[in-house]
């Protein structure tokens, strides 16, 4: 297999355990606060620091730093690239830092702002979040500096811990729900684990532990590629300059991402109990196929692509373009409708009441609706970040801002959260076809899709068929847990009929 074949392959298979890791503790998490002001507290409380995230080194610093980085490598000496790290490290720490205090000072007002993160909640929910939101913080700085330690070694064509480490969060995570949370000790098989009782205090604890073991395991690896950390704040050098200057328009494109999910919170905050989190839960069977795709290629892609355009292998980087369009568009179509057909019995493990899992269900079905359009945008944004053009994607992730709230006011009022998904999806589709539009008008290519969309719709309508007799001759009349293991089964079977549909794109990636 080809490098890029090997390491999306490699991306995935952590990212599916990551995923796994991640629908356990999610499913005790709703299972031990149901869908509550608690739960809704805790998942607005994450908003803005993970807007910080984001925008410091999640997202931002990320795609503008790996470009620079990879250049680096392919021309300079490896001592002055790591030096580049330790500068751009310092000023993360610095930054997020300052911002951290400052949010923490500031915390009930950005709750409580009419266009903050929860206007719709009463006072004391208000403050619940206020507080949680401000031992977030501390994650958040772990988190920043874990996400620049992902780029240097995505940089180095290392993506092995890189995948590795968000499963480290979850097992901090599940630390938190298993023992810092509940009030009574869950027992597996013979141990009895203990309970501290710290309630939803109890998850965020757990996110912090995870947040510094998402740091932690990345360290030896960047140690072993030759990294030493020196106390270097010369923010003025050219390479750091250059960093900076591609990284100020991602950072506002970072900032309209998340502000379309600051916005989904503030609207769902003013919708019943429940609302914000099945926002949450439907994104998260979203995001399953979306970061096992989409996520998994565009991360392999950028480095790859960066390369390419700094030798001006022009033809490799429409190659690689072309391939990517047709490798997603012929998996994720399919995907979204058998998810969209096979979760219900997965997501009632989840252990709401009957009405809150019609509520996660059409939620998660609205967000695959953008199944298609958030894959194909993880590679439009790194092919103008490759070609060290950030202005793009800062136009057209605003544009995808204003289409949001144009779409989800109306939308949240007729369907309540589950229109709000659909305008997210909607938002985001736009998005990534302005980006593809804009990447023809620059450079034309022929991604030859014709092909492509009819396998696809050959995929899904095999799909459909295939679940609608396994559900009736498996699922229907089953009790709930064997109904979520026969419905896995039938999106695992589904899911492999789609390979030979895709055969033909599949072959060209492993080429790469």
């Amino acid at each position: 297999m080809k490098h890029i074949a090997r390491s999306t392959l490699i991306i995935a298979v952590f990212f599916g355990l990551e995923k796994a890791l991640g629908f356990v503790r999610n499913v005790l998490i709703a299972r031990t606060f149901n869908l509550s002001n608690e739960l809704d507290a805790f998942n607005a409380a994450n908003n803005i620091p993970d807007l910080i995230f984001a925008l410091i080194s999640g997202g931002a610093l990320a795609m503008a730093f790996i470009p620079i980085l990879a250049e680096y490598r392919e021309n300079k000496p490896k001592s002055e690239m790591w030096l580049l790290f330790s500068r751009v490290a310092n000023g993360v720490f610095l930054v997020t830092a300052l911002l951290s205090i400052l949010i923490a000072l500031n915390a009930r007002q950005l709750v409580s702002w009419e266009i903050g993160i929860a206007p719709g909640f009463g006072a004391d929910q208000q403050e619940l979040v206020s507080d949680l939101m401000r031992l977030n913080l501390i994650a958040t700085l772990l988190f920043s500096l874990g996400g620049l330690a992902i780029a240097g070694l995505q940089a180095q064509q290392h993506f092995l811990v890189p995948a590795l480490a968000p499963s480290m969060y979850d097992i901090g995570s599940l630390f938190g729900i298993l023992i810092l949370a509940p009030a009574e000790p869950y027992q597996l098989g013979p141990i009895t684990l203990p309970a501290f009782n710290m309630g939803v205090y109890g998850l965020v604890y757990g996110v912090i532990l995870g947040a510094g073991l998402f740091l932690l395991i990345q360290i030896p690896a960047l140690i072993k590629f030759g990294y030493r950390w020196k106390p270097d704040f010369k923010f003025r050098h050219p390479g750091v300059v250059r960093v900076l200057h591609l990284m100020g328009p991602r950072v506002l494109t970072v900032f309209f991402i998340q502000a379309v999910f600051i916005a989904q919170d503030n609207l769902a905050s003013r919708l019943p109990t429940g609302a914000v989190t099945a926002l949450v839960y439907g994104w998260l069977f979203m995001q399953l196929p979306e970061s096992l795709i989409g996520t998994a290629l565009g991360t392999a892609l950028l480095p790859t692509l960066s390369e390419q355009i700094s030798r001006e292998d022009v033809p490799g980087y429409r190659s690689t373009l072309e391939t990517a369009i047709r490798v997603l568009s012929g998996l994720t179509i399919p995907l979204a409708v058998i998810l969209a057909l096979n979760l219900e019995p997965i997501i009632a493990l989840l252990g709401f009441d009957p009405e809150g899992t019609t509520l996660v269900l059409w939620t998660v079905r609205a967000y695959l609706v953008g199944l298609m359009g958030h894959s194909l945008l993880e590679v439009a944004a790194r092919a103008f970040y490759a070609r060290q053009n950030a202005k793009t994607p800062l136009f057209a992730s605003g544009g995808a801002l204003v289409a949001f709230l144009v779409f989800s006011i109306p939308l949240s009022i007729w369907l309540g959260a589950p229109g709000i998904g659909l305008a997210n999806s909607i938002a985001f589709t736009l998005e990534a076809l302005l980006l593809f539009y804009l990447l023809y008008r620059l450079m034309p290519y022929s991604p030859r899709l014709g092909k492509t969309l009819l396998r696809a719709l050959g995929a899904s309508l095999t799909g459909i068929l295939l679940s609608l007799a396994l559900n009736t001759w498996l699922v229907s009349g089953a009790a709930p847990f064997m109904s979520a293991v026969f419905a896995t089964i039938i999106l695992l079977l589904c899911s492999l009929l789609i390979i030979p549909w895709m055969l033909p794109e599949i072959k060209e990636l492993l080429k790469i």
